[in-house]
Protein backbone atom coordinates (compact mmCIF):
# COMPACT_ATOMS: atom_id res chain seq x y z
CA UNK A 1 0.00 0.00 0.00
CA UNK A 2 1.28 3.45 -0.90
CA UNK A 3 1.42 6.05 1.84
CA UNK A 4 1.27 9.73 1.05
CA UNK A 5 2.76 12.26 3.43
CA UNK A 6 2.61 16.01 3.23
CA UNK A 7 5.50 18.18 4.29
CA UNK A 8 5.13 21.92 4.02
CA UNK A 9 7.72 24.66 3.62
CA UNK A 10 6.61 28.16 4.52
CA UNK A 11 8.65 31.06 3.16
CA UNK A 12 8.57 34.48 4.76
CA UNK A 13 10.24 37.41 2.97
CA UNK A 14 11.17 40.68 4.65
CA UNK A 15 12.53 43.75 2.89
CA UNK A 16 14.35 46.48 4.77
CA UNK A 17 15.90 49.04 2.48
CA UNK A 18 18.90 47.41 0.83
CA UNK A 19 18.39 43.98 2.45
CA UNK A 20 15.98 41.12 1.86
CA UNK A 21 15.67 38.31 4.39
CA UNK A 22 13.96 34.99 3.79
CA UNK A 23 12.95 32.56 6.52
CA UNK A 24 12.15 29.00 5.44
CA UNK A 25 10.26 26.74 7.86
CA UNK A 26 9.81 23.02 7.19
CA UNK A 27 6.85 21.29 8.86
CA UNK A 28 6.68 17.47 8.70
CA UNK A 29 3.79 15.09 9.37
CA UNK A 30 5.67 13.88 12.46
CA UNK A 31 5.66 17.37 13.94
CA UNK A 32 9.29 18.16 13.18
CA UNK A 33 10.01 21.79 12.43
CA UNK A 34 13.27 23.03 10.95
CA UNK A 35 14.07 26.70 10.33
CA UNK A 36 16.66 28.44 8.20
CA UNK A 37 17.33 31.95 6.94
CA UNK A 38 18.95 33.61 3.98
CA UNK A 39 19.85 37.22 3.23
CA UNK A 40 20.43 39.20 0.06
CA UNK A 41 21.84 42.70 -0.15
CA UNK A 42 21.26 45.14 -2.97
CA UNK A 43 24.36 47.03 -4.00
CA UNK A 44 23.65 50.78 -4.14
CA UNK A 45 24.49 50.88 -7.86
CA UNK A 46 22.14 47.99 -8.74
CA UNK A 47 18.83 48.69 -10.43
CA UNK A 48 15.70 48.38 -8.29
CA UNK A 49 14.49 44.82 -9.06
CA UNK A 50 13.06 43.45 -5.78
CA UNK A 51 12.39 40.00 -7.25
CA UNK A 52 16.13 39.35 -7.51
CA UNK A 53 16.63 39.94 -3.79
CA UNK A 54 13.63 37.74 -3.05
CA UNK A 55 15.03 34.95 -5.22
CA UNK A 56 18.53 35.11 -3.79
CA UNK A 57 17.45 35.30 -0.14
CA UNK A 58 15.00 32.42 -0.71
CA UNK A 59 17.66 30.34 -2.46
CA UNK A 60 20.04 30.85 0.45
CA UNK A 61 17.36 30.00 3.02
CA UNK A 62 16.35 26.82 1.18
CA UNK A 63 19.99 25.80 0.79
CA UNK A 64 20.53 26.24 4.53
CA UNK A 65 17.28 24.37 5.22
CA UNK A 66 18.44 21.50 3.01
CA UNK A 67 21.71 21.29 4.94
CA UNK A 68 19.87 21.39 8.29
CA UNK A 69 17.64 18.51 7.13
CA UNK A 70 20.69 16.49 6.09
CA UNK A 71 22.30 17.03 9.50
CA UNK A 72 19.06 16.09 11.30
CA UNK A 73 18.77 12.94 9.18
CA UNK A 74 22.37 11.97 9.92
CA UNK A 75 21.79 12.49 13.64
CA UNK A 76 18.61 10.37 13.55
CA UNK A 77 20.42 7.54 11.75
CA UNK A 78 23.34 7.68 14.20
CA UNK A 79 20.92 7.40 17.12
CA UNK A 80 19.31 4.35 15.53
CA UNK A 81 22.49 2.49 14.53
CA UNK A 82 24.53 3.51 17.55
CA UNK A 83 27.47 4.96 15.68
CA UNK A 84 28.67 7.52 13.15
CA UNK A 85 27.37 7.49 9.59
CA UNK A 86 28.31 9.22 6.36
CA UNK A 87 25.58 10.38 4.02
CA UNK A 88 27.93 11.31 1.19
CA UNK A 89 26.55 10.49 -2.23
Amino acid sequence: MTTTKTWRVDLFLYEDGEHTKADAVLHTDAGTELRASGVARKHPSDRQVPEIGDELATCRALSELSHALLVATSNDIEENVGGPVSLAE
